[in-house]
């Protein structure tokens, strides 16, 4: 069994206009079509059983049209968690819609819906969420395709464990895209998951593996950032980082099957 907690596609339309777009901006390339069955087809090519959608709105308003269209692709394999902005005029109605079709977290980009992540409007947002038991994961650190200010840096997430202790709160890119220096002085041993998306080779895999071992291995999660990184090639390299087996069971799997309510076995 292989999950992957971090994963993006959009209807086929959007995608063929987004996905161009969007790897102008950041000067990089997408590795698939950015759909439902591109991404479909990375997976099974790649082994991997399940994809995570993680849909962002970027405008108040639009996370119920976004989060309609995520409950009706999803599938065995595609799971997916859901969006919300934190000007949504409607958020306990957006929660609810989200687990009445039994979507157990949220994805927050703080960069492209305009926030920090530890101003006062988002912790109003974080608490009417984690009240719900819902799990957030968090766009941390740079993003390649946007300009400064980073939006939610290591030291930013550090508050908001801080007043979310007994949350579940899962930081994309090990913690913080090119700020792993601040991870290790903040967020490593705190009580949140990291996610391997889009993180080899940037940050070295040797570090890698010291990093999560002294964070926790039951809180390292793996996920690509697909289209943006190839999901045949990101199993790889977290394979081939230097993992025990043991430990590629809990990352590779487990972690992200106990946050979705999946049967660990």
């Amino acid at each position: 069994m292989i999950i992957d907690i971090h994963t993006h596609a959009f209807p086929d339309a959007v995608a063929r206009k987004a996905i161009p777009d969007m790897a102008a901006a950041a000067q990089t390339q997408a590795r698939s079509d950015g759909t439902v069955s591109g991404l479909t087809e990375s997976a099974r090519q790649a082994g991997v059983d399940i994809c995570v959608l993680q849909p962002v709105a970027t405008r108040p308003g639009q996370s119920s049209k976004i989060n309609k269209w995520t409950v009706s692709v999803r599938s065995g394999a595609i799971q997916a968690f859901g969006s919300i902005h934190p000007d949504d005029p409607d958020i306990p109605g957006v929660i609810a819609y989200l687990k009445d079709h039994g979507i157990r977290g949220v994805k927050l980009h703080p960069d492209y819906q305009a926030f920090m992540a530890d101003e006062p409007r988002a912790f109003a947002l974080y608490e009417t969420l984690f009240r719900e038991d819902m799990a957030v994961l968090f766009h941390a650190g740079v993003d390649i395709g946007l300009p400064d200010p980073v939006h939610c840096t290591p030291a930013m997430l550090s508050k908001v464990i801080k007043a979310f202790p007994k949350a579940t709160i899962i930081a994309g890119h090990f913690g913080g895209y090119q700020r792993w220096d601040d991870v290790e002085e903040r967020l490593i041993g705190t009580p949140l998951y990291l996610d391997t998306a889009y993180t080899l080779p940037d940050l070295k895999p040797r570090r890698m593996v010291d990093m999560a071992r002294r964070h926790g291995i039951d809180r390292v999660i793996f996920g690509t950032d697909s289209p943006w990184r190839d999901i045949a090639g990101e199993v790889d390299a977290v394979s081939r980082a230097g993992f025990s087996d043991a430990e590629l069971e809990k990352i590779l799997w487990e972690n992200a099957a106990h946050i979705l309510g999946l049967p660990a076995e």
